[in-house]
């Protein structure tokens, strides 16, 4: 599918509000966008008042839902802490709710969003779980939902025949999977992948300086021996091995796109000496960085 996205302008919007009949959803924008990995982000193509700094996030007038379907990143709002999402992930957007989010400069992400409002938007977006205290929805891949986005997108792009309220309608159909998913979610995802998530994010913030487990653990108030099986539980890996791998791998990166020596970057990466670090790194790899760089 081809990359697209579309803003309403005033005067499209105006336009569009006075057509029959109006089913409540008026649609602001909709889009489709592969961001490749090493791209800043988000790209300039956006108007003014969407653009927006890492530093300085931002604030919208509108609801929106993104869909994450391949790729991950990081998501934070006023009352949400950095978040890391991977692909399958939705997640809303509300109005007057400063946020922020990015894809990983590894991964990149493909992403599906679409801004509405209207009156009856406003009634579902006050449903108990869209909330702006959880926007976040883990859905896995769902191709009912890739669908609806995709027709949506085309309905606007091409602007057929009663295309206004076609849109309106799979943007409701669009809420009512994501209900459906908040709904599930809520029941299934314990408190337990909750916090090995958050602390997993932490993990990522730290991935190349030496953490101490423990004292995680303990800042989020459990054991060590709680936090590393429940992190195995849910991620599959111990949080020592898991935070050793995103050494690695940042390790890999560095020797495919710098000159520096091994020296460097096993002192970069946070390793104890570049002796350790080779060691590790062919036992990971199964080539010694600088096999690994040649090749």
């Amino acid at each position: 599918m081809e990359l697209y996205r579309k803003y309403f302008s005033q005067e499209q919007l105006e336009a569009l509000a006075g057509s029959e009949p109006n089913w409540g959803v008026s649609i602001l924008n909709v889009g489709h966008n592969l961001h490749p990995a090493g791209k800043i982000y988000p790209d300039q193509n956006h108007p003014d008042s969407y653009y927006f700094d890492w530093e300085k996030g931002r604030v919208l007038n509108e609801f929106q839902l993104v869909y994450i379907s391949t790729g991950s990143g990081v998501f934070e709002t006023e009352t949400i802490p950095p978040t890391i999402v991977e692909a399958g992930t939705a997640f809303l957007l509300f109005p007057n709710v400063w946020h922020r989010y990015k894809p990983s400069q590894e991964s990149g992400w493909e992403e599906f969003w679409v801004g509405f409002g209207g009156h009856y938007s406003e009634y579902l977006m006050r449903q108990d779980c869209f909330n702006a205290e959880n926007p976040l929805i883990r859905i896995g891949f769902n191709s009912e939902l890739l669908n609806v986005f995709i027709r949506l997108v085309q309905t606007l792009k091409f602007e057929g025949i009663a295309y206004k309220q076609i849109s309106s309608c799979l943007v409701i159909q669009l809420l009512g999977l994501i209900y459906a998913s908040a709904l599930m979610t809520d029941h299934a995802r314990s408190y337990k992948e909750k916090l090995v998530h958050r602390m997993r994010y932490q993990i990522h913030e730290s991935s190349t300086v030496n953490l101490d487990m423990e004292k995680l653990a303990r800042q989020h108030g459990v054991s060590y021996g709680w936090f590393r099986k429940a992190f195995k539980e849910v991620i599959g890996t111990s949080p020592g091995q898991y935070h050793l791998n995103l050494k690695i791998e940042k390790a890999c990166e560095m020797l495919r796109e710098t000159s520096l020596s091994v020296s460097e970057i096993a002192y970069k990466t946070g390793f104890e000496s570049e002796f350790y670090f080779s060691r590790i790194f062919k036992k990971k790899m199964t080539v010694p960085p600088t096999s690994y760089r040649e090749g």
